[in-house]
């Protein structure tokens, strides 16, 4: 079973997200909405679908790393969330809540051995990001 697939976003704290961003759109150019800035690319064996990679400047006291104490999260892209998470289950790997499902994917959470929280994302529809 294929499990991780790519990077879906890198996730980190800021003192000041604004000027996280600022910083680097004046610098390295990426450009950032509210969020941050997907990365827009192309699978190499279905060129016809787009992906993005989300790079994120988070507020410093943010809990969405919770109950990690990191500075920051990656998120994976994977195949087949549920299949994954019942293996994980098996292995006795702490899972976070539950399986949410939105428009763009579903999302779960894992802690891993150095207490970091992990975001797994099984994007839904890639041509829509």
């Amino acid at each position: 079973m294929k499990k991780v697939t790519g990077i879906g976003g890198i996730f980190f704290k800021s003192k000041d997200p604004k000027k996280s961003k600022d910083w680097y759109e004046k610098n390295l150019g990426i450009v950032s909405d509210k969020y941050g800035h997907s990365f827009k690319w192309r699978k190499m064996d279905d060129p016809d679908s787009e992906c993005v990679t989300q790079w994120s400047p988070m507020e410093q006291e943010t809990d969405y790393y919770k109950p990690s104490e990191s500075e920051f999260m990656i998120n994976y892209r994977v195949e087949n969330l549920d299949s994954l998470i019942n293996e994980l289950r098996k292995n006795q790997v702490k899972i976070i809540g539950e399986i949410e499902e939105y428009d763009y994917g579903k999302f779960a959470w894992i802690i891993d051995p150095d207490g970091r929280k992990v975001e797994l994302w099984e994007p839904k529809d890639e041509t829509i990001l």
